[in-house]
């Protein structure tokens, strides 16, 4: 399990994160809801390492990972598909694939696992060779998580997947968000469609202007009226 608690994050005076608890059981898919700016990105990118932490803990499996290198918080078995996608541009498909395994030496499994993301992305062992630059924006999402995965992470983090793409491949990388978890990848996942997160997530906690309002499974947060009215553009019913 990956464990949040009283996590402080501030950038020069402004307070970031309040002290937030969080759990992330393993196995499950748990999504993390709020406004732009109420430090949901910044909670991903301090569990990466990214971020410095002011104050807290964050475990995995009982290890402490707060204060740890990022490459030891890769090695660890966690994994982060950044907001707006990041690819090399100037790299193929396969040579990005490539760079999700740079800690691994096991070449045969490698190998195994190049194959494991064409399955779940046709698309992408179609278009190995391309660049990954002239990719559509859903292509592109495809090969972050498809690199996201080359680590072979047992928690796989991804910040906004569906952000500025068309709504028939939103569908389809939500489906695949679905199949990675079904073959045994626990999700930590910050996304803009709280509708579609809410849907498929276990347990869902909203984050308000760096502080954990309220939590519950994503049924209950979808159900619930303050969120409807907040986060699913739908009014409060009298």
């Amino acid at each position: 399990m990956l464990k949040i608690q009283n996590l402080q994050v501030a950038y020069g005076g402004i307070q970031a994160l309040r002290g937030i608890d969080m759990e992330v059981p393993d196995g499950k898919i748990v999504t993390l809801i709020g406004a732009n700016g109420a430090g949901k990105s910044t909670t991903l990118r301090t569990i990466s390492g990214l971020v410095k932490a002011k104050s807290g803990s964050i475990t995995y499996n009982n290890e402490q990972l707060l204060g740890k290198p990022i490459n030891a918080i890769l090695a660890a078995g966690i994994a982060q598909v950044p907001e707006g996608r990041r690819v090399f541009p100037d790299m193929t498909v396969l040579e990005n694939l490539k760079i999700g395994a740079y800690l691994r030496k096991d070449k045969e499994e490698i190998e195994k696992d190049i194959e494991w993301v064409y399955e779940l992305f046709p698309r992408l062992k179609e278009r190995n060779w391309q660049l990954a630059g002239t990719l559509s924006g859903g292509e592109q999402q495809m090969l972050a998580v498809g690199r996201g995965l080359m680590s072979r992470p047992k928690v796989l983090m991804m910040d906004e997947p569906s952000l500025g793409l068309a709504p028939l491949v939103v569908q389809g990388i939500f489906d695949i968000i679905r199949e990675i978890n079904r073959q045994g990848v626990t999700i930590l996942l910050i996304e803009q469609n709280a509708n579609m997160a809410l849907k498929i997530a276990d347990l869902a906690y909203v984050l308000e202007t760096g502080t954990i309002t309220m939590s519950g499974t994503g049924a209950e947060l979808l159900a619930d009226e303050k969120v409807k009215e907040a986060y699913l553009g739908k009014k409060r019913s009298k």
